[in-house]
């Protein structure tokens, strides 16, 4: 090797690995300061972009999770005043129980019918009271409900709840109208098809052949049989031996008439529509009255149910999400946050090394001088 003075091949050798060095500490202080592995695109580009994508998810979650919360919030509310509204049927029961004893005078009778006017009453400013965030939740105006419980745009990622049929205002005026009363009954005589409607639902029910029933309760209990017509509709028979076809979603009953489409046979002819309601003025007012308010606390019975699956859903998934946010926040910490002690060690080499190539490249500096004692 040449005794040069322009050119300093260990100067630039030193200076080269020297400017490593001071790149491979500078990187240490950033994460070390940082407390992360991977501080810009560079560092990680394939990790960054994993670690990215877990973020997203995570924070998505956490938001599903509030939305679950909400959504719990919003059963309790409607469970609550349901659970009040079935407390308020209770009472209602209790009294058309009291008024099928006779007795009582009719003075007795009018004031239990004041009390039950008022129940009703309360039932209804209930369903039309009761609301989540300005939302009504029992006057039928609700509907399904959709809950984002997940962060991904798929229907796994949602709970529906559907209060529908939790209408405490329907079912309030169910408990002012009866039905309709089918006074022309022969049971031997029924057969084929007979539709019904209260208004907004139509439904066909096919009866046996003629000669298949013996008494009007029997075709009552066929009614009933058929899982369409129990869905809005029940049948039972008065005292008078009529039947009588109550709508459990609303509406006032008309039909009884031979379906378009039905074989021939002999319908079941309608007859005047009840009205006045509940009837406590009589014995078998207040029997029929029993019947009808059962009716009401097994459909609230029903939507209370259906709430309270709802709120365990919710509770799952709440429970679901934490573990799942617990997991995915340790993955993307696998991959952006730095190990302190591994670090340190990166940070100490790279101190040690920059402290000597320091001190080496004053020395490579310094060897061109020794050319000046060859001009001596």
């Amino acid at each position: 090797m040449g005794f040069a003075i322009n050119t300093n091949n260990d100067a630039i050798n030193t200076y080269k690995n020297l400017t490593a060095v001071q790149s491979s500490l500078s990187k240490s202080l950033e994460k070390l300061s940082s407390g992360l592995r991977i501080n810009q695109a560079g560092d990680d580009a394939a990790g960054l972009t994993i670690a990215t994508q877990l973020g997203s998810q995570v924070s998505g979650l956490q938001q599903a999770a509030r939305n679950a919360q909400d959504g719990v919030s919003l059963v309790q509310t409607a469970d609550g005043a349901l659970s009040q509204a079935q407390a308020l049927l209770g009472r209602l029961r209790d009294l058309a129980v009291q008024a099928g004893n006779d007795s009582n005078s009719s003075t007795a009778r009018g004031a239990i019918s004041k009390e039950a006017t008022s129940i009703t009453q309360e039932l209804t400013r209930l369903g039309n009271s009761v609301n989540f965030n300005g939302k009504n939740l029992l006057d039928g105006t609700a509907g399904a409900l959709n809950f984002q419980i997940g962060a991904n745009g798929d229907t796994q990622s949602q709970i529906a709840v559907n209060l529908t049929s939790a209408n405490l205002v329907n079912i309030a005026s169910n408990l002012g109208s009866a039905g309709a009363k089918f006074a022309t009954v022969t049971p031997t005589a029924v057969t084929g098809a007979q539709k019904f409607t209260n208004g907004t639902v139509d439904v066909s029910v096919t009866l046996g052949a003629a000669g298949t029933y013996k008494t009007v309760q029997s075709v009552a209990d066929a009614l009933n049989a058929d899982s369409s017509f129990a869905l809005n509709f029940a049948a039972s028979v008065d005292k008078d031996n009529n039947l009588v076809v109550s709508s459990t979603t609303g509406g006032t009953v008309t039909g009884g008439t031979k379906a378009a489409a039905a074989a021939p046979g002999t319908g079941i002819a309608a007859g005047t529509t009840i009205t006045g309601g509940l009837d406590f003025s009589s014995a078998s007012g207040a029997q029929a009255a029993i019947n009808a308010i059962d009716l009401q606390i097994t459909a609230v019975s029903n939507v209370r149910a259906d709430i309270g699956a709802a709120e365990n859903r919710f509770a799952s998934a709440v429970s679901t999400i934490a573990t799942s946010v617990t997991n995915l926040t340790a993955a993307k910490s696998r991959i952006t946050d730095v190990d302190m002690a591994q670090e340190m060690v990166n940070y100490t080499r790279a101190n040690v090394l920059s402290q000597s190539g320091t001190a080496m490249l004053a020395q490579a500096n310094s060897l061109p001088q020794l050319a000046l004692k060859l001009l001596g």
